[in-house]
């Protein structure tokens, strides 16, 4: 089910509010009812997968007991053991079992031995990653002491299914919703119901009207990158800026209805998304976009590895690994790790240059720099092959000449981009809008509402849903 879909916002999320703060008191009768709409809303898509994440939600609810009760810390390494593997392996199953057979038969076929394996027709879950990943850091949290476990198994599936953030994030950490868990509001009060409105209000609309806008169309991205041969310069940069936008505008968007809906649910979840393309630098863009899986990264994994204790090379070698496995995690391809090793590689340089301390860089250069940077990664991330990346990155070089005259809707679409990157260089973002608080705010709010809903006129799921 998706957010910007009629059966959502005009049956199911009215009907959950409903059931959610009128039609029990008892709070277990809530998360129960919470439980049963996350489940329906993710069993939408297919409903066989909702027993893998009841697997991972049970696995690593008697984990984390068990964990906590073992008198031994091998005890405790054992259960956080079992939780990881479990978890991993799950994950590892449905999201790289085809690419590592596909990788072996032509590893041994280099090497002489022809092989005719076909891969299997494994569907990925919508979502597992983003899941996966939540559920393991309860019992992560709780190993290092900074989570304590929870009894009621109701409430934890709560957390790990709550449907405004199950599919695409924020990844939430349990201690950031434990004490909220434990204290849930028994009404919805005026300010958590017009902000969460808002936040979802406006997202709905980035979505509609500039992620999906820079999307479709003869020069939209998704037309450009499946094209993807003989393009000159003008048709490569437009290829890159308008995904430069749209998946900006996309996984903004997401964000957003995610924090508006929890909001309505009486929840704070954590910002996931800053201004990136306003970054200075690029640890500073990581700092902004996704936030909460770059934190992930660096609590669960940078550190994990060494961070930046044991030298220049450690630290270097720490950042690339980490980049990798975030180019690895959002998906089972090359163009993936080679998204995530090249920006491992920029983070390394931005380290070695803020060491060398030689010249301090003025804030509009590093912010240029940094922007042309992600967008040729971006080039990577969106190109299903090398191939196609590669014949973008040729014509974004000009080796495929310089064609003024390509068709005025093309013109439009630079136009259109340019405008949508600026709204996002120069124009607050979701969490610096003051709340609408006037009545003419809360008319245009309403207006607003009114146009997306009249412009909900085809299925477009969300970019990060892939993951």
């Amino acid at each position: 089910m998706l957010f910007n879909s009629y059966v959502f916002i005009l049956a199911f999320l009215p009907l959950f509010l409903l059931v959610w703060w009128r039609g029990f008191k008892d709070v277990r009768f809530r998360f129960g009812a919470l439980v049963a709409f996350s489940y329906i809303f993710y069993g939408y898509w297919d409903w066989r997968f909702t027993l893998l994440m009841l697997f991972s939600t049970i696995v690593d609810y008697i984990a984390g007991l068990k964990l906590d009760a073992s008198p031994t810390d091998r005890g405790r390494k054992l259960w956080l053991t079992v939780s990881m593997v479990t978890n991993l392996s799950v994950l590892a199953g449905f999201k790289y079992f085809n690419f590592g057979v596909e990788n072996l038969a032509h590893l041994l076929g280099w090497v002489g031995h022809d092989v005719s394996w076909s891969a299997f027709d494994i569907i990925l879950p919508v979502g597992i990653s983003f899941y996966t990943f939540q559920s393991m850091s309860y019992t992560i949290d709780i190993y290092k002491g900074d989570a304590r476990p929870t009894k009621d198994f109701i409430s934890f599936a709560a957390y790990v299914s709550m449907f405004p953030q199950l599919v695409a994030g924020p990844i939430v950490r349990y201690s950031e919703l434990d004490e909220q868990l434990r204290d849930v509001p028994e009404k919805l009060t005026a300010p958590y119901a017009l902000l969460g409105l808002q936040f979802f209000i406006v997202g709905l609309a980035k979505k509609l009207f500039i992620a999906d806008r820079l999307a479709v169309g003869p020069t939209g991205a998704d037309s450009l990158f499946a094209l993807g041969t003989n393009m000159d310069f003008f048709a490569g940069w437009l290829a890159a800026l308008t995904y430069t936008g749209q998946i900006y505008f996309d996984f903004s968007a997401y964000s957003d209805m995610a924090v508006g809906l929890g909001l309505l649910l009486g929840f704070k979840l954590p910002q996931n998304f800053d201004s990136p393309y306003k970054s200075k630098s690029i640890s500073e863009f990581w700092r902004r976009w996704h936030m909460t899986f770059s934190f992930w990264l660096r609590d669960y994994l940078y550190i994990s590895l060494g961070g930046s204790r044991g030298g220049k090379l450690k630290t270097m070698r720490n950042l690339v690994i980490t980049m990798f496995l975030g180019g690895l995690w959002h998906g089972a391809s090359w163009t993936f790790v080679a998204w995530g090793l090249y920006h491992g590689l920029l983070l390394v340089v931005n380290h070695m240059w803020r060491d060398a301390k030689i010249w301090k860089m003025p804030a509009l250069l590093g912010t240029a720099i940094t922007f042309l940077s992600v967008v040729v990664g971006w080039v990577f991330f969106r190109a299903e092959t090398f191939a196609k990346a590669t014949s973008i990155f040729v014509g974004m070089a000009g080796l495929n000449g310089f064609d003024v005259s390509f068709a005025w809707v093309a013109k439009l679409k630079f136009v259109f981009a340019f405008a949508a990157l600026g709204v996002a260089f120069f124009m607050p973002n979701s969490w610096q809008l003051p709340v609408a608080s006037k009545r003419w705010q809360v008319i245009l709010l309403g207006v607003l509402f009114a146009a997306c809903i009249l412009s909900l006129d085809k299925k477009s799921p969300f970019l990060y849903f892939q993951f």
